[in-house]
């Protein structure tokens, strides 16, 4: 039976797919809920003007205007778009960045669509979803960038002023009369002072190592960084079936992604971990989430294990730092551990040599293995095993 009325409940219900989908409203044709991939839902009417053409327009988010409020400007914008208007009027900041981030985020296949999403959500059109883009001045960056710094760091507010810097760049390169509002001398932190050295000493890979293996799924994930040496997103996203029967980790590579270690034989010890995971019907990862999705609560679980390891000012990515470094004490080649880790090899060598380095990445992973062992054995001790 057809669903004869829309509540601001039934709107939070929608759930999102693996493409972009129109929801109709029951009791306004013409207005939609559009929602996102992401689970974002944005309002927006189709409605054709004087000469036939139909017209899409954007009228805000969910997450700001309840269903009676976008029913409202739903009938204003039909109206404005009969009467041969340019969609009721000066766009909003809404409008703007929605059509920016379906035409040029998702349209490209951007490797930071899920974090760019986060931060319109959470930043940047709570403060602007429904001013007029073109009102949107130097001094409004400039105190949105503030919020985000006293509530989330300096660089969480670069991380803003990335996506806003490129939304109006992007308005900019369609309008003549538009100048951006971004410009040098905005950002919050200096890259090249934040840029991170930090290693872990042999003692702190012992106690991290000790705390993972009793820590369920988050403490395997880490296990699994140090031995690998690959990012956080690669090792979440691992499926069963990219594991082979040999052991060889097939990575599937994204869209426009510069650089990947593409195939990887894991070590005994980095396979035990993985045919250790509990497997689930109706979920392809090998470190389970919620439903069919691969574990994401990073945060937390980082903040539970940090509360029993006492070990200062650490990161995740610090393990991937961590084990190249390790592949340098046990003496792999500096080429061969750059290809591990999934680095973009530059200038005629990255273009001409095509060889997969299978066998040689292999040895590498098994050297840091090995010297991984040696780190966890405890003095007085012959061998400790990791299989």
């Amino acid at each position: 039976m057809a669903r004869k009325t829309l509540t601001d409940k039934g709107v939070k219900a929608l759930k999102p797919s693996a493409k972009l989908y129109h929801f109709a409203d029951p009791q306004m044709p013409g207005h939609y809920v559009r929602v996102l991939p992401s689970g974002a839902k944005t309002f927006a009417v189709i409605a054709r003007g004087p000469s036939g053409k139909q017209v899409l327009a954007s009228i805000g988010t969910a997450a700001m205007l309840t269903i009676d409020e976008a029913r409202a400007k739903a009938r204003a914008t039909i109206a404005a778009i009969k009467a041969g208007a340019d969609k009721a009027g000066p766009q909003t900041f809404a409008a703007v960045a929605e059509n920016w981030f379906r035409r040029h985020v998702e349209a490209k296949g951007l490797r930071s669509k899920v974090e760019t999403r986060r931060y319109l959500d959470k930043w940047i059109l709570p403060a602007w979803s429904q001013r007029a883009f073109t009102s949107i001045n130097r001094g409004d960056v400039a105190a949105l960038l503030d919020v985000v710094e006293d509530m989330a760091g300096a660089v969480a507010a670069d991380n803003a002023l990335k996506r806003v810097s490129a939304i109006c760049a992007w308005y900019q390169s369609r309008h003549d009369d538009y100048v951006s509002p971004v410009v040098r001398g905005m950002r919050r932190s200096n890259t090249k002072e934040r840029t991170r050295t930090r290693i872990l000493t042999n003692d702190e890979i012992r106690a991290v190592w000790k705390q993972a293996e009793a820590n369920g799924t988050f403490g395997a994930m880490v296990l699994l960084l140090l031995l690998t040496a690959q990012r956080r997103e690669k090792v979440a996203a691992m499926r069963w079936q990219d594991i082979a029967i040999d052991g060889t980790w097939t990575i599937p590579a994204e869209v426009r992604e510069k650089g990947n270690a593409l195939e990887l034989v894991l070590p005994d010890a980095a396979l035990a971990i993985v045919k250790a995971q509990p497997r689930f019907a109706l979920n392809p990862y090998v470190f389970a989430g919620r439903g069919n999705t691969h574990f994401s609560g990073y945060s937390k679980a980082k903040a539970a294990f940090d509360a029993k390891v006492q070990i200062p000012e650490w990161q995740l990515h610090d393990l991937r730092r961590t084990a190249r470094s390790l592949m340098s004490r046990a003496g792999v080649r500096p080429d061969i551990a750059e290809r591990v880790l999934g680095h973009a090899i530059k200038g005629v060598e990255g273009v001409y040599d095509r060889h997969s380095y299978r066998e040689e990445k292999a040895h590498a992973l098994k050297a840091l293995a090995d010297l991984i062992e040696n780190i966890l054995r405890p003095p007085g001790e012959k061998v400790v095993s990791i299989r």
